[in-house]
């Protein structure tokens, strides 16, 4: 594609995407803002003046993109869905493979923008002819777990200004070009619409006639107590349990439809050397299906793990680990690495 130095970028306004401005621009870019409106907690709109205001202060052009309705039907919804099925879910990673970057992309065509861009610390690689990502240099900011599931269509054409900085820099950066308000942003933490409990979120949305009290169960089918309702636990969760044996409880199973949650003081019991995905994407096959150096992810910095993937007859993904893995659950992601560079990936079943 012929390069016309044109980029979008997406500006929620605060700390990464503002610096991610300022060094498309030294580097030669016509840069055009795009703030999403993807969830807004009590009306808070603060981060759209933000980002207008530093759009304003640099000179280039903003866009303001309401998508809140889609958000709550393929994002909040799912979310709800999955946790009342007794799944672990991956808002963050939907959200990026399936709405935020074809967003960017759909929005560039229709501008007639060449590239796009975000604040997220990863950088890519051409390797054989196909675009990866890769881990970002800082090891403590590095997003790379939630990108497996884009394109070459989106990968071909990002710009990832962030990818060779670390956090503490960035922040340097931009005090040093005296966006001082910038620079001091607090980093958001967890889901954007769920900084914080599930929970309560959950409560908040679901009837209460549909997470009531149920039952702890050991391995053996013995009750142990009473539990504040299944969607309000996670396979291999250890704390706030609330009942107390002088001994470390680990919930191995989720059983929805008895209101039940299974538990076992032994994390080996947790343990599976198998497990099948499906929506998944690969890079390229060549590299990932059948190889024997590949690593798993199922945690966002944890927990890798060697494993060999095949497909199996009815299109689903088998990975088998090269060693036993704990607390797998269904609706996590799994993401393949070879060193550091993102092979592709896909949701447990």
């Amino acid at each position: 594609m012929t390069e016309n130095k044109t980029v979008l970028l997406g500006m929620s306004g605060g700390t990464d995407s503002s610096v991610a401005a300022l060094l498309l621009q030294d580097a030669g870019y016509e840069v055009t803002g795009v703030t999403f409106r993807f969830y807004e907690k009590d009306g808070d709109t603060e981060y759209l003046d933000d980002a207008r205001d530093l759009c304003n202060r640099l000179g280039i052009r903003h866009l303001v993109h309401d998508v809140r309705e889609v958000f709550a039907e393929r994002i909040i919804s799912y979310f709800v869905r999955e946790y009342m099925a007794g799944h672990t879910p991956v808002p963050c990673t939907l959200c990026n493979n399936y709405l935020k970057w074809p967003l960017l992309s759909q929005i560039a065509d229709r501008e007639g923008i060449a590239r796009f861009a975000t604040g997220h610390y990863v950088r890519r690689r051409l390797i054989d002819g196909y675009w990866h990502i890769t881990a970002g240099a800082d090891p403590d900011k590095d997003q790379s777990f939630f990108l497996w599931g884009l394109p070459q269509s989106i990968l071909s054409r990002m710009l990832l200004p962030m990818g060779e900085l670390t956090k503490t820099r960035v922040r340097e950066l931009a005090a040093e070009r005296g966006f001082l308000k910038v620079a001091r942003k607090r980093d958001s933490l967890g889901v954007c619409f769920c900084p914080m409990d599930y929970r309560t979120f959950l409560r908040a949305r679901v009837p209460a006639s549909e997470i009531i009290p149920g039952s702890f169960y050991d391995e053996q089918g013995n009750y142990l107590g009473k539990h504040e309702g299944y969607p309000f636990y996670t396979i291999g969760q250890r704390r706030g349990l609330g009942i107390y044996l002088n001994k470390a409880l680990f919930v191995k199973e989720i059983l929805p439809q008895e209101n039940k949650v299974i538990v076992s003081d032994r994390l080996q019991s947790l343990e599976k050397t198998e497990m099948y995905l499906t929506d998944w994407n690969i890079v390229n096959p060549a590299a990932l299906l059948g190889c024997d150096d590949v690593i798993v992810k199922i945690r966002y910095r944890k927990q890798a793990n060697r494993c060999t993937v095949t497909q199996t007859n009815d299109g689903r993904l088998h990975v088998l680990l090269h060693e036993p893995l704990a607390s797998i659950a269904s609706g996590q992601a799994a993401a393949f690495y070879r060193n550091d560079v993102v092979l592709g990936g896909g949701i447990i079943v």
